[in-house]
């Protein structure tokens, strides 16, 4: 069978369309369950949907505070700044974040905004650390 033959009959075998799953709309989670990801010092919001965006940062500030992290990179993207201008708007009003500024641009310049942390006290109550 030549090669043309063989994909002219793989595309007309209609049980290999019956058997795949229409795609995901805009506002369908893949997942059945959440996403754990590893908390670190920096955490990359390009693949978190904008709707998101503000859940996101602000667990992942409360859990990087709870493990002792005192200075985070979050990554945005540059753009047009509407994500940066988000995450900014989280940190600003923060009550753990004592500071926040552009990343060096060896970081993410204009790209990713480093956030420093108060360390917490033994009075504070913080959400335990996700397993």
């Amino acid at each position: 069978m030549k090669l043309t033959q063989f994909w002219r009959a793989l595309w007309s075998d209609k049980s290999i369309e019956e058997k795949m799953e229409p795609p995901l709309g805009l506002d369908e989670d893949p997942f059945a369950e959440p996403v754990i990801i590893e908390i670190r010092d920096v955490i990359d919001l390009h693949s978190i949907p904008p709707k998101q965006i503000k859940e996101v940062v602000e667990e992942y500030l409360q859990q990087v505070r709870a493990r002792g992290f005192r200075h985070v990179r979050i990554i945005h993207g540059k753009g047009i700044g509407v994500q940066r201008e988000a995450v900014r708007k989280i940190l600003s009003r923060t009550p753990f974040v004592t500071a926040f500024y552009d990343a060096p641009p060896q970081a993410g310049g204009l790209g990713a905004t480093i956030a420093e942390l108060d360390a917490p006290s033994s009075g504070d109550s913080q959400k335990p650390p996700l397993e």
